[in-house]
């Protein structure tokens, strides 16, 4: 009888726990779930925008997260702890609830196609093409962990 109280107390006291946990949303277009909390540590889970992560506790500037049936930890830069919704609201010019995935995210970091045009308008002699070739580069993480340990420099 003791052992029952026992566990309907455990129960009881760890419910709202369980309902209540943080969550973030990833707020990059791709991100990953690290095996401890460094960049370039071992990948355990890839994440994309949007995605809804459990966070269990703040380490430093990381967060050890639980997504799906993996625990790894993500920087604090690559999520946001509140998720805001475009449904039902109108942007200017704009119908409702009609902003990419894309534009949010850059949007969330400061930068979108207004702000673009307007450098692009004060700095006509920036060479955007030469960013543009640089934004399709795809590095691999093994290829940036070489050159880091290649030159003796440290790991973020």
């Amino acid at each position: 009888m003791k052992r029952i109280v026992a566990a309907i107390i455990l129960i009881i006291i760890a419910a709202p726990v369980l309902v209540f946990a943080e969550q973030a949303s990833v707020v990059t277009k791709e991100n990953a779930v690290r095996e401890y909390c460094r960049f370039f540590a071992p990948v355990v889970a890839p994440v994309r925008y949007k995605d809804v992560l459990d966070i269990v506790c703040p380490q430093d500037d990381w967060y050890k997260v639980r997504y799906k049936a993996t625990e790894g930890c993500i920087h604090r830069t690559a999520v946001e702890k509140r998720s805001a919704s475009f449904t039902g609201s109108t942007l200017p010019g704009r119908g409702a609830g009609s902003v990419s995935e894309s534009e949010a995210a850059l949007a969330g970091k400061g930068f979108n196609p207004q702000v673009e045009a307007s450098y692009r308008k004060k700095y006509p002699a920036m060479k955007y093409n030469l960013v543009d070739r640089i934004e399709h580069e795809n590095v691999s993480e093994k290829e940036i962990v070489s050159f880091i340990t290649g030159g003796g420099l440290n790991q973020p």
